[in-house]
């Protein structure tokens, strides 16, 4: 399989949308708690606003998009440089396995080492054992517990 990892174009629209869809199902976001469409207008719109922070990245593989991730750069008080958080990861079903996801997570640390950053994290769900599996591959856990206050 030749797979291109790369910036995510408009005219991805049509093939991102099934992908951040699905990517917002696995995380109990459809039907009557799905994402209002508002937040999926601006999401988009923030990719390609060069005074947003917000990215996003796609894996194509002969003209079909098998995966996407979205990343943003914020500051910290703990380093000077930019931290890169890598906040929306999905693949196809198709594609599992087959080093989509990973394609994607290191395209995003060449993103963010050419943007000055020094480092790029990301939290998932306790009981996406799979998506840890490949996780453990490419990055170092912490140990970071988080909470968080719906206000």
């Amino acid at each position: 399989m030749s797979l291109t990892i790369r910036s995510i174009a408009p005219q991805d629209y049509d093939q991102w949308l099934p992908l951040w869809d699905g990517y917002n199902a696995f995380y109990g976001r459809s039907g009557p708690t799905a994402l209002a469409p508002d937040i999926t207008r601006v999401t988009w719109q923030r990719f390609f606003d060069h005074y947003e922070p917000v990215h996003g990245l796609v894996a194509e593989s002969d003209g079909k998009l098998l995966g996407m991730t979205n990343y943003l750069f914020h500051r910290s008080t703990t380093a000077i440089e930019p931290l890169c958080y890598l906040q929306d990861l999905f693949t196809t079903e198709a594609a599992r396995g087959k080093g989509v996801g990973s394609a994607l997570i290191h395209g995003v640390y060449e993103r963010a080492k050419l943007a000055g950053s020094s480092r790029v994290y990301w939290q998932t769900h306790e009981t996406n054992v799979t998506a840890r599996g490949l996780y453990d591959k490419v990055a170092e856990r912490p140990g970071f517990i988080i909470y968080r206050k719906v206000i």
